[in-house]
């Protein structure tokens, strides 16, 4: 399990307000992530996920909210003790319906219909995905496969799989079943609904992976008309903050320009978000402090984020990696004194420049006696030299080419190649055919060896 980073700082979003805009398993997942990362909202977070995992099915997320809530509480105070009763009850319920669930699929299978076989599936697959039985409820999802009858069922299919791997994080299996419901044939109607939910769930994979460039290319893509559709997993929020991010990492001013900022169906994303939109936009005007700033201002926000705490560090020194290389193109030399007012960082700047210089991304010295950064000269005569050198060597063996083929078509030395009709109807097989071209290939006034008059 990957670590997680304390977020002192209190964010800027209300934690009821916040939730309220999901549904289904992914509130308790973020409820307890904000309470095991946040130390302004623990409490109230944690209470909430236990609230929220007694009003589902799944005990083992009940006793962990209670676990985690203990270590805020007083060993005295009642709220983080364990409510037995209701545990036990939950798990005779839960016993009960596995068992009904399981004989009706087993009277399904016995009288042969292939749609009650294929619903009964999915019914069992729901119910173990909302037990917390990931692995058996991927299992339940895969068997309805020989049952499908329609490609929208095949589709429908597919979205359960995937949902399921994301809350077990199993990227791969995201990305194989969205190329699955890609190649499917379906009505347009089918089709658009299908195709906004699998590309979330292709950039969300993309993330997972830190493969920024390519999320962000897939939460670009991604139709308006999604609005909240997929809320167990994702908003409309998430997806201007996550596609955003990652363009900012990934792409070159032009690209944000044109790709982001003018972006018809990704505008209405980024109305939600307006502080990303300002971000992009200070980048692209190469106001790399407001830009710097806009985004630390929402660090915290993104640090509790269950997808995004991963990646933000990585993200936030990509962006400022890219905003220090292009603020120094410009120049030959730069005083460090001014780069460290243009880019505020609690550490020296110089270290940061070395650890640039040393990965490559910077092309420049450091001259710590006159605290300035300078950049790498070009000889720009030899640069000239060696392309007029190459154009040379280009031009000399073409017109050598051209030559070679002039001379071998004057000295009758072209080989032209057999017509089609002579290579299937005269029955010759491709040894005559080639013995047949060879006998004919010889240079003018010269008689074949052996031939007499």
């Amino acid at each position: 399990m990957e670590s997680r980073v304390g977020v002192e700082h209190a964010p800027k979003f209300e934690l009821e307000t916040y939730i309220s805009n999901y549904v289904g398993r992914t509130r308790f997942d973020r409820l307890f992530f904000i309470g095991t990362c946040s130390t302004v909202l623990a409490l109230e977070a944690l209470r909430a996920a236990v609230a929220e995992a007694k009003s589902g099915n799944n005990i083992g997320r009940y006793e962990a909210a209670i676990q985690r809530l203990r270590r805020h509480l007083r060993p005295s105070d009642p709220e983080g003790s364990l409510d037995r009763e209701w545990m036990e009850k939950k798990e005779r319920q839960m016993k009960a319906e596995t068992d009904r669930l399981e004989r009706e699929l087993k009277g399904y299978k016995n009288n042969m219909i292939k749609e009650s076989i294929r619903m009964g599936n999915e019914e069992l697959g729901q119910h173990y995905y909302e037990v917390g039985e990931l692995n058996s409820a991927t299992k339940a999802y895969g068997r309805m496969r020989d049952f499908c009858t329609t490609p929208a069922h095949i589709a429908s299919m597919c979205l359960c799989i995937i949902q399921v791997a994301i809350h077990r994080g199993d990227w791969l299996a995201v990305q194989s079943n969205v190329h699955k419901a890609r190649n499917l044939q379906l009505r347009n109607e089918e089709a658009q609904k299908i195709q906004a939910k699998s590309t979330a769930a292709m950039g969300l994979s993309q993330l997972g992976t830190a493969a920024f460039k390519d999320a962000a290319t897939s939460f670009l893509a991604i139709d308006p008309a999604f609005a909240d559709s997929y809320n167990e997993v994702m908003t409309s929020n998430d997806v201007a903050v996550y596609g955003g991010l990652c363009a900012l990492a990934s792409m070159d001013r032009d690209e944000l320009q044109s790709l982001v900022l003018e972006s018809i169906s990704f505008r209405s994303f980024l109305e939600l978000e307006p502080h990303i939109r300002r971000a992009i936009s200070f980048f692209c005007s190469s106001k790399y402090t407001q830009c710097l700033e806009t985004l630390e201002a929402y660090r915290s926000d993104y640090l509790l984020d269950i997808y995004l705490h991963q990646h933000v560090s990585t993200i936030y020194t990509r962006v400022r990696n890219k905003a220090i290389v292009q603020y120094f193109a410009p120049f030959s030399r730069v005083t460090l004194d001014s780069m460290s007012q243009t880019f505020a960082s609690p550490q020296p700047i110089e270290e940061e420049l070395v650890d640039m210089i040393k990965a490559g991304s910077l092309k420049a010295r450091i001259d710590l006696e006159k605290r300035v950064l300078v950049s790498q000269e070009r000889n720009l005569r030899l640069e000239v030299h060696q392309e007029a050198q190459a154009a040379l060597k280009a031009f000399t063996r073409e017109a050598h080419l051209r030559l070679l083929r002039m001379n071998a078509i004057n000295a009758g030395f072209e080989v032209k190649a057999p017509s089609k009709q002579m290579g299937t109807n005269s029955g010759m097989g491709a040894g005559d055919l080639f013995n047949s071209t060879s006998r004919e290939v010889r240079p003018p006034g010269k008689m074949p060896i052996g031939h007499r008059f």
